[in-house]
């Protein structure tokens, strides 16, 4: 567990930094941005160019719904020109310490109408619209970026655009339409392409399923002749090995994409898009 920071502290250094004026730390001479976790400063190291520092609060490998932050972190929050987060509770420690600046940040989920799921990110299409809000504040914060902003988030919408094709013409024609997860990170997914999802837990990965829902899944699984029971990377897959025992069918890893797997750039994200864009197809039979 990453060292925790007190309220005291976070006083102090709110107070440090109002005392300096900080209104956008340097780093090297360059302008230092913050991101919560792997999608949102992959989009933001692109969109914001090698000018500009991109920190990521979540360090690779790390599930970043339970992350803490170090006292190195919140100052990094309080200093940033721009932080990007997710908001509406993804992250409550990162959401907590930006309420604590003066600066600009931007809480993506905010600006897109998608209920309760946080995973965006998940949809190409959505991704397009995230893109766009990143690009927007940046713009804002940045103003030497201002004029190369609008092209770079052309290039992340096309790449897209391209990945949403891939995805509908890969998941067309398929023997099966339902998938079943470790846990709800892939409804909006799902909705886009025409899929089912049916979760272990539900959007938070810690939720401990109830045996009746493992023997419903079970049941399932067995009925509509499924092959594979999804796991993650980034937590245990005891109970999805166990469902998938009990079913006598495979694992197969379904990446909510949380932490870089092929990268932490863009095209890393692309990437494992595409990696989970072949799991599904070969767990439905797609043709």
């Amino acid at each position: 567990m990453r060292r925790t920071w007190g309220l005291a502290l976070v006083a102090v250094l709110t107070a440090g930094a109002a005392a300096c004026g900080s209104s956008g730390a340097q780093s090297g001479g360059r302008a230092t941005t913050v991101a919560a976790f792997f999608p949102l400063a992959a989009t933001t190291r692109a969109l914001a160019g090698s000018s500009v520092t991109v920190r990521d609060l979540t360090p690779p490998g790390v599930e970043p719904h339970d992350l803490e932050l170090t006292t190195e972190d919140m100052d990094a929050i309080l200093d940033a020109r721009l932080v990007v987060l997710m908001g509406r509770g993804f992250q409550p420690a990162i959401e907590s310490g930006a309420d604590r600046r003066s600066g600009p940040t931007v809480r993506v989920l905010d600006r897109l109408d998608v209920g309760d799921d946080p995973h965006v990110w998940l949809d190409p299409v959505l991704m397009r619209r995230v893109v766009g809000i990143v690009g927007a504040a940046l713009g804002r914060a940045l103003p030497a970026q201002r004029s190369v902003i609008p092209a770079r988030v052309a290039s992340l919408d096309a790449a897209l655009a391209a990945l949403d094709r891939e995805y509908r013409s890969g998941l067309a024609h398929c023997l099966r339409r339902t998938i079943v997860t470790a846990h709800a990170a892939f409804a909006h997914l799902s909705a886009r392409y025409g899929l089912h999802q049916r979760a272990i837990a539900g959007i938070s990965p810690e939720q401990e399923p109830d045996p009746r829902r493992l023997a419903e899944l079970a049941d399932l699984v067995r009925r509509d002749h499924l092959t594979t029971v999804f796991t993650e990377r980034l937590v245990s897959p005891r109970v999805a090995d166990t469902l998938a025992r009990d079913a006598h069918v495979r694992t197969g890893v379904l990446d909510p994409i949380e932490s870089p797997a092929h990268g932490s750039t863009f095209a890393g994200y692309v990437r494992s898009m595409r990696s989970n864009l072949a799991e599904l197809r070969r767990a439905l039979g797609c043709a």
